[in-house]
C-alpha cells in the first residue's frame, strides 16, 4: 500500500515550483506546517541520465541531483521529473526509488518552450499515446506510485479526450492545474471543471485520486474549493511564498515582520548549504514576497536586492530591527 492510499481526506500539497520547492525552502516550510505531501522542483530524467551515466558527474557536484535531496522531516516527498522518452522516465523512476522517494510524478503540463520542444511537459497533451507510454515505463521501471501533474487541455478544455487515457493507465493520482496550456497563469483557474474532472474520473477509474491546482491561497480557500468540487485534495503554490506558515493554517498578514524576517534569513542561510549551491539572485523573488505590505517595505526590500549573501542580510537586518 503506497503513502497516497493513506492519506485522510482532504489532502493538501505543496505544488511543485521551479526555483522555489528546492530543498531550502522545504525544510522551512516544513519546520513551520508541514502539507500532506512535499513535492519536488521538476528535473529533467535526460539530463540526469546524462550527467551520472554519459558525464559521469559526482552527485555531489551535480545541480540536478541537488535538486532531489531532502530531509527525513519531508515525508511523504514525490519526485517530480520530465522527458518524452520512455527510457529515461524509466531511468528516473529507478532513481527516485534508490533515492528512497515515497512517490513520482510525471510533467505533463509544463508550458516551457524549451520543455515542449522535447515533446515533453504540456506537449504530451497532444499526444496521449506517448503520455500512457511514460507513464507504464515509470510503472514498471520501479515500485514508486506514479502520480502526473497536468492542465485541462492545450489550446482549449479538452478533459473528454486528455482525461480517460491516462485514468486508464492506473496512475496513483492526477493534479489537474485548472487551466489550458494557452492560458498558461494569464487567467483565473477554472475551478468548476473539477467537477467535470470528478464525474469522468468516477466514470472511468474511481481509483485514481483527484488534486486541484491555481488560485489556491490558503488552507481554508483550500478545502472550499475541494468541497465545491468533489476531489481529493489541492495544491497550494503562490500562497506559499512569503507565507511557509501556509499549511499550519495561518494567513500571511497574521504573521510579525519580525517572524517573516527570520524565517528569510533562514532561507538564505539554506540556499547556502545547498550542495552545490544555487546562485543567490534566486533568492530574490523570496524577498519581494516576505518584505512586502508595511510601510518602509520598499526600502527594505532594496537593500536586500543588493544582498549577496546570508550575511549581508543579517547585518541589514540587524541595522532595521529599531526602525521595525
Amino acid at each position: 500500500m503506497s503513502f497516497w492510499n493513506k492519506l485522510r481526506k482532504p489532502f493538501f500539497a505543496m505544488a511543485p515550483m521551479a526555483d522555489v520547492t528546492d530543498a531550502a525552502f522545504r525544510a522551512l516550510v516544513a519546520k513551520r506546517g508541514k502539507p500532506d505531501i512535499f513535492w519536488t522542483e521538476f528535473v529533467s530524467a535526460d539530463g540526469l541520465y546524462y550527467t551520472r551515466e554519459v558525464k559521469k558527474m559526482k552527485d555531489e557536484e551535480n545541480p540536478l541531483m541537488r535538486d532531489l535531496a531532502f530531509g527525513a522531516e519531508e515525508r511523504p516527498i514525490v519526485a517530480q521529473v520530465f522527458s518524452s522518452k520512455p527510457e529515461m522516465i524509466a531511468y528516473a523512476a529507478k532513481l527516485a526509488e534508490k533515492l528512497g522517494f515515497d512517490g513520482f510524478d510525471i510533467n505533463m503540463g509544463c508550458p516551457d518552450r524549451t520543455i515542449e520542444k522535447q515533446c515533453a511537459g504540456a506537449a504530451l497533451m497532444k499526444d496521449p499515446e506517448r503520455a500512457v507510454e511514460l507513464i507504464r515505463a515509470a510503472q514498471e521501471a520501479s515500485a514508486l506510485p506514479v502520480s502526473i501533474k497536468t492542465r485541462v487541455g492545450y489550446n482549449k478544455e479538452s478533459l473528454d479526450e486528455w482525461l480517460p487515457p491516462l485514468l486508464e493507465a492506473h496512475p496513483a493520482a492526477i493534479t489537474l492545474h485548472l487551466r489550458t496550456r494557452k492560458e498558461m497563469s494569464l487567467v483565473p483557474a477554472q475551478w468548476e471543471l473539477m467537477k467535470k474532472a470528478v464525474e469522468i474520473r468516477n466514470r472511468v477509474n474511481p481509483d485514481v485520486l483527484l488534486i486541484g491546482n491555481g488560485d489556491v491561497q490558503d488552507l481554508d480557500d483550500a478545502r472550499a474549493r475541494v468541497s465545491e468540487s468533489g476531489c481529493d485534495g489541492a495544491m497550494i503554490g503562490r500562497g506559499m511564498f512569503g507565507n511557509p506558515w501556509v499549511f499550519a493554517g495561518r494567513k500571511s498578514e497574521d504573521t510579525p515582520l519580525a517572524e517573516k524576517l527570520a524565517a528569510l534569513l533562514e532561507l538564505a542561510h539554506g540556499f547556502e548549504k545547498l550542495s552545490p549551491p544555487k546562485h543567490f539572485a534566486i533568492l530574490k523573488k523570496h524577498i519581494k514576497a516576505f518584505v512586502t505590505g508595511f510601510d518602509g517595505a520598499a526600502e527594505l526590500r532594496a537593500k536586500f536586492m543588493d544582498a549577496n549573501s546570508a550575511h549581508d542580510m543579517e547585518k541589514i537586518i540587524d541595522a532595521a530591527t529599531p526602525l521595525i
